[in-house]
C-alpha cells in the first residue's frame, strides 16, 4: 500500500551556513530508530560539562608595558636661558650676554641646548650642546627634569646657564608631577647690542643745493599719475590705461601698464623703464643718427620735471601722448605745498555702458510651479529653487485637513466630496476624492501635491494659498477647478489654537464658530451618560485601545512625557485642562484620537 519510495532530506541552510543532519525516516516514511541517540548517550550528555572538556579558563593576559620611548615620545620641555661670555680683548665690551634654548627629551632624558641664530652679528651661533645625557657631576649622575627648574643656575661642561623662563607645556608637566615651578625671570640683554641700537647722532651741515641734498629730501617720494593713451588710430588699436611714476629723488620717470583679467595682453609690467625723459632736444642736422645712439645730456635742452604733468592735460613721453586723467592724494599735496596749485578735479574718461535692455519673462505655461518654470529663463541648465530646511524639519509630518465640495455647474458634481490636505512644511496641498460605491465615479487622488496659485499670480509675483485663505466656507480656485470648504478636522482648530498668533482671527472665529455646535452637542452627550461602575474587563478593553493607537509611535520618549505633564501641573492636583493636555499632546507629537478620548472621558465619570 505504499507509494512514496523518496529518500528524507538531509541537508540545509540556517543563518546562511549549511549544515546536515542524519535521516529520521527511511524510504516510504517508515520511522528509524538505528541514528536515534540511546538513554544512556543522553544521560551522558546532559551530565558532560564544559570544564571537562575545554579545561579550566585561561587567565587574561596582564596589560601590556608601555616603554618611554613610547609614552614620552616627541614630549619635551623648553626652557629659556642665557649665559654670560668674557670678551678681554675689546675696548667696547667687557663681557657679552647670549640667549640659548636648552630642550629636555622626556623619552630618553636627553638634552640639547642651542643659541637662535642673529644676522650679521659675526659671533658663530647655532648648536652649542648635542643631544646627548648631560653629566652632573663626577660620580657619574646625569641631569634629571627634577633638577630643572625657573630661577636657577645651571653648569654644563664649565658653563654656567641662568634659566630664566620655560613654556606652558613644561610648567603644566612639572606642576603634574608636584614640582614648584618658580616665578618667570627677565630675559637679560647684551648692553653692547643694545648700544649699537641707539640712534646715531646727526650732524646738520648747511650746504648749497645739490643732487645729494634733492636724494636726502626726496627719498622715497613718488608721485603718481593716472594716465590714459589713446591708440585708436592704429589698426586693432584701444585706450589703453596707464601709471606715470615720477620719483622726485633724481627726476626719473616710468611708466607702469595697467593689466585686467582677460584683457589678452602680455604681463609686461612696464612700457617705459625708470629713466630721464627728455622734453626739447638741441637743434642737430638731419644726418646725425640719432636712432642708433643713447640720448646724451649734450643732446638734449630741456627734462621733463614735475612742472610738466598736471590733471587734465596732455604729454608726449618718447613719441606717445599720454592724456593725464587724475592723481593719487601725496601728488596732490605735493603740488599744493610746493607750486600753490588747488585744480585736481579728475576728468571722467569711462564710457557710459549702454543702457541693460530689461529681461522680459515669458507668460507661466502651466507646467509645474510657477519658481520652477522661472528657473527656465535664467539659465539653460534650471537648477531647483532653495527650500526652507528649518520649516520643513519643524513642521514635518504635520498636516491641515480639510472636506471641499466641488462648485460646478453639474448636479452630478455638486454631490461630490473630497478630501483637501495642506502640507506644513513645504506649503503643498494634495486632494483626494474617497471612492463611493455606485456613484458611477471613479475616486482616489485627484491632485498629487502641488503648490496651488492664487488666481492672478505671476512669475514675477506668485502667491500661493496658505492656511490663513482656508476658512470654513471659502472658495479656492485649483487650475480652473473651484471648491468650497465645507468641514475641516478638529485638528487644524487645535493647531491655528496653539498658533493663534501666525493666523488672523478671521479665519481662527471661523473654525470655533464652526466646532461650536459640536462641542455643545458633544458636552450635552457627555453629561447624560450615568455615573455607573465600570467592569475590569471593559477597562482593559480601553487601555489595549490605547495601545495600539500609540503603538506607531514608539519613537516618543515616555520619561520627557510625564515631565512635560509634572510641568503643567503646577498646582500638584493630577488634573489638566482638556484644551491644555490636547495643546501639550500636540506640542509632543502624541497622537490625539476624538473618538478615543470621549471613550476615557466616560470611564473616568463611571469611576467617579
Amino acid at each position: 500500500m505504499k507509494t512514496c519510495f523518496h529518500r528524507s532530506q538531509t541537508l540545509g541552510y540556517k543563518n546562511g551556513y549549511a549544515f546536515s543532519w542524519l535521516p529520521t525516516v527511511g524510504s516510504g516514511g517508515e520511522r528509524l530508530y538505528v541514528n536515534q541517540l540511546s538513554q544512556a548517550e543522553l544521560d551522558e550528555l546532559s551530565s558532560k560539562r564544559p570544564t571537562l572538556t575545554y579545561g579550566k579558563v585561561k587567565r587574561a593576559p596582564p596589560s601590556g608595558f608601555i616603554p618611554a620611548h613610547v609614552a614620552f615620545d616627541k614630549k619635551i620641555l623648553k626652557f629659556d636661558a642665557y649665559f654670560q661670555e668674557d670678551v678681554p680683548l675689546s675696548p667696547e665690551e667687557h663681557y657679552r650676554i647670549r640667549q640659548v634654548c636648552i630642550y629636555y627629551y622626556l623619552e630618553d632624558d636627553s638634552m640639547y641646548v642651542v643659541e637662535p641664530v642673529v644676522q650679521n652679528s659675526g659671533i658663530p651661533q647655532g648648536k652649542h650642546i648635542r643631544r646627548h645625557r648631560v653629566p652632573k657631576n663626577d660620580h657619574g649622575e646625569h641631569y634629571h627634569w627634577k633638577d630643572l627648574n625657573r630661577g636657577i643656575n645651571i653648569t654644563m661642561y664649565g658653563r654656567t646657564y641662568r634659566i630664566v623662563d620655560c613654556d606652558r607645556f613644561t610648567q603644566e608637566f612639572l606642576e603634574s608631577q608636584g614640582i614648584e615651578v618658580n616665578p618667570p625671570e627677565k630675559m637679560a640683554f647684551d648692553p653692547y647690542t643694545e648700544l649699537r641700537q641707539m640712534p646715531v647722532r646727526k650732524y646738520i651741515t648747511p650746504s648749497d643745493f645739490d643732487q645729494l641734498k634733492q636724494f636726502l629730501t626726496y627719498d622715497k617720494q613718488v608721485l603718481r599719475f593716472y594716465a590714459m593713451w589713446d591708440d585708436t588710430n592704429s589698426i586693432f588699436g584701444e585706450n589703453r590705461p596707464y601709471i606715470i611714476h615720477y620719483y622726485l629723488a633724481d627726476d626719473t620717470v616710468e611708466v607702469r601698464e595697467v593689466h585686467k583679467q582677460n584683457d589678452g595682453r602680455d604681463p609686461f609690467p612696464l612700457l617705459i623703464r625708470r629713466q630721464r625723459l627728455p622734453k626739447t632736444f638741441v637743434d642737430k642736422k638731419k644726418t646725425f643718427p640719432t636712432c642708433v645712439m643713447e640720448i646724451s645730456d649734450q643732446e638734449v635742452l630741456e627734462w621733463y620735471t614735475a612742472k610738466d604733468f598736471a590733471v587734465g592735460k596732455s604729454t608726449t613721453l618718447l613719441g606717445r601722448n599720454f592724456f593725464i586723467y587724475d592723481c593719487d592724494e601725496f601728488t596732490r599735496n605735493f603740488y599744493r605745498d610746493k607750486f600753490g596749485i588747488t585744480d585736481f578735479q579728475p576728468v571722467e574718461i569711462k564710457k557710459k555702458p549702454p543702457e541693460e535692455v530689461p529681461q522680459i519673462i515669458p507668460p507661466y505655461n502651466g507646467f509645474g510651479i510657477l519658481e520652477d518654470t522661472l528657473q527656465n529663463c535664467f539659465s539653460l541648465l534650471p537648477k531647483p529653487p532653495r527650500k526652507d530646511v528649518i520649516k520643513m524639519l519643524e513642521n514635518d509630518n504635520k498636516v491641515l485637513r480639510y472636506q471641499v465640495a466641488l462648485e460646478s455647474p453639474n448636479p452630478e458634481d455638486r454631490k461630490r466630496r473630497f478630501i483637501l490636505s495642506y502640507f506644513l512644511s513645504n506649503d503643498m496641498i494634495s486632494i483626494y476624492e474617497p471612492p463611493v460605491r455606485n456613484s458611477g465615479i471613479i475616486g482616489g487622488k485627484y491632485l498629487r501635491k502641488t503648490r496651488v496659485a492664487k488666481p492672478g499670480s505671476t512669475t514675477e509675483n506668485a502667491t500661493y494659498y496658505g492656511p490663513s485663505d482656508l476658512t470654513i466656507g471659502s472658495t479656492i480656485e485649483v487650475f480652473g477647478h473651484r471648491f468650497v470648504i465645507t468641514d475641516a478636522d478638529e485638528y487644524v482648530l487645535n493647531y491655528m489654537e496653539s498658533n493663534a498668533e501666525s493666523f488672523p482671527a478671521a479665519t481662527l472665529q471661523s473654525l470655533r464658530d464652526h466646532f461650536h455646535p459640536k462641542q455643545v452637542v458633544k458636552e450635552t452627550d457627555n453629561s447624560d451618560i450615568p455615573k455607573l461602575g465600570t467592569s475590569k474587563k471593559e477597562l482593559d478593553e480601553l487601555i489595549v485601545c490605547v495601545q495600539e493607537e500609540l503603538k506607531p509611535h514608539n519613537h516618543l520618549n515616555n520619561k520627557n512625557i510625564q515631565e512635560a505633564f509634572l510641568q503643567c501641573d503646577k498646582d500638584g492636583s493630577g488634573i489638566l485642562d482638556k484644551a491644555k493636555f490636547l495643546s501639550l499632546c500636540d506640542s509632543l507629537s502624541v497622537p490625539t484620537n476624538t473618538t478615543l478620548l470621549n471613550k476615557v472621558r466616560r470611564k473616568e465619570c463611571c469611576a467617579y
